[in-house]
């Protein structure tokens, strides 16, 4: 699976176009027939919708996401974490879940970008992305 336009996206920061390109690249893969589950970036995803404050898709994306995948890859279940104090509007647990886990490099700079932005809209000076 050819994921360049995702990875040249994570290395020019461009993280508000993070969702829309799994988007497109899931509807494309799924389209195809192609298995793709085991090694889709789901975490990635999934804050690439949080990024830009869609948290319902992100948590559509969760429902859809197989169990297997949930249970074998803990830094999905850590992002939807994200997700689920977001959608409680649960601020203070929103950096408490930031916190609590060793991201891994190929998601570290969207997250910290992420809680740059979230600091800000919980002060009330501008949205999330």
């Amino acid at each position: 699976m050819d994921f360049t336009v995702l990875h040249e996206a994570l290395a020019l920061k461009s993280y508000d176009q993070i969702a829309d390109i799994c988007d497109t690249l899931m509807l494309r893969v799924a389209s195809e027939g192609v298995a793709f589950h085991e090694e889709w970036p789901y975490a990635v995803h999934l804050l690439g919708h949080i990024y830009i404050n869609d948290i319902n898709s992100a948590r559509f994306l969760w429902k859809k996401i197989p169990l297997a995948v949930k249970e074998s890859q803990p830094e999905v279940s850590a992002v939807w974490k994200i997700g689920q104090r977001l959608w409680m509007k649960e601020y203070s647990g929103v950096h408490e879940a930031i916190r609590e886990y060793n991201w891994s490099p190929q998601i570290l700079g969207l997250v910290a970008a992420f809680k740059g932005g979230a600091v800000t809209a919980v002060n009330g000076m501008q949205p999330l992305a």
